[in-house]
């Protein structure tokens, strides 16, 4: 048990160590800029995938809801009065597809900004001879990853649905029994899914070979920090009533906080998942696009006082 408790300790002390060094915060709140403009294209998108299969209105009723949750119904609503515009904005056909592109190459920087970063943690860098296909490469999985992000939402629709009516049919026949079950199941299922899209991220999107097996554990700390943070910033934005002094731009406040603190555990996930890797796993290599990042260290000699006074009588 004290030996556990120990490798525990470390770990989470290297990984402190490594979030403080790398900067991190300046990552995210970089990261949270970039989304403030990209986010909206991000969930038009997501819904244009998934209403193929469940309907628009559902799926733009489901974005709304996780949207109220993690953000706020003030926030939550901006944002589906962007996407609402966007979605009118479209009337031609060469304005459906330009507008369609526009959509996907912002939605996929988002997941290119966050590429860079996570190459960065992990020590990291693409080779600049494979500059153009490294390019392509990258837009195809930012692509994937969107898909990735739309099938998780049509996965969530349909959990819903189903724990929705798993909770009626239980209520009729046991109209005692608590609803906690279904609260347990709806978040086991969210940990699931989360843990998912995260591993794909720390798997697929960096430059780098890592074995399932590091990346699962990663994730799974990942997800049940973010729930845990999640539950918090609600709190914390809840009972914070100087957000209203903002007015008008509370909301954009909001969605630059909720992303901040999301992707400072995000990368913090990362940096966690390179020291388990390193410590108790296959560690971590880059893969034919991408290099080592080389660090040197130069010794700076500070003028002595002598030096000093010969430097003032020159003068």
């Amino acid at each position: 048990m004290l030996i556990l408790m120990k490798k525990i300790f470390l770990l989470i002390k290297d990984t402190v160590i490594s979030f403080r060094q790398d900067k991190v915060l300046k990552k995210s709140a970089s990261l949270a800029y970039y989304t403030v403009f990209a986010l909206p294209a991000l969930a038009l998108v997501l819904i244009s995938i998934t209403s193929v299969f469940y309907g628009e209105d559902a799926a733009s009723g489901a974005m709304f809801s996780q949207l109220d949750g993690l953000v706020g119904k003030t926030a939550a609503l901006q944002i589906q009065e962007a996407i609402k515009n966007r979605h009118l904005s479209g009337n031609s056909v060469i304005g459906t597809i330009v507008g369609g592109a526009i959509l996907l190459f912002s939605a996929g920087g988002i997941f290119a900004e966050i590429q860079d970063s996570i190459n960065m943690i992990w020590g990291l860098k693409a080779k600049t001879k494979r500059g153009i296909l490294k390019l392509i490469l990258n837009r195809i999985i930012s692509f994937s990853l969107v898909l990735s992000l739309g099938f998780a939402l049509l996965v969530s629709l349909v959990i819903n649905a189903l724990i929705a009516a798993l909770k009626s049919k239980l209520e009729v026949q046991f109209p005692g029994l608590n609803v906690n079950l279904t609260l347990f199941i709806d978040w086991a299922l969210q940990i699931v899914i989360i843990t998912y899209l995260i591993a794909i991220i720390f798997r697929i999107l960096p430059d780098a070979k890592i074995k399932w097996r590091d990346v699962s554990i990663g994730a799974f700390v990942t997800t049940i920090l973010f729930l845990l943070g999640k539950i918090l910033l609600g709190y914390i934005i809840s009972r914070n009533a100087s957000i209203e002094a903002y007015g008008a731009a509370g909301s954009i406040v909001l969605i630059l906080l909720w992303v901040y603190y999301s992707s400072a555990i995000l990368y913090f996930g990362a940096e966690f998942t390179q020291v388990f890797a390193k410590r108790y796993g296959s560690d971590i290599q880059p893969n034919k696009y991408a290099t080592w990042v080389e660090t040197h260290t130069v010794e700076v000699e500070t003028p002595s006082v002598k030096d000093k006074n010969i430097v003032q009588e020159k003068e």
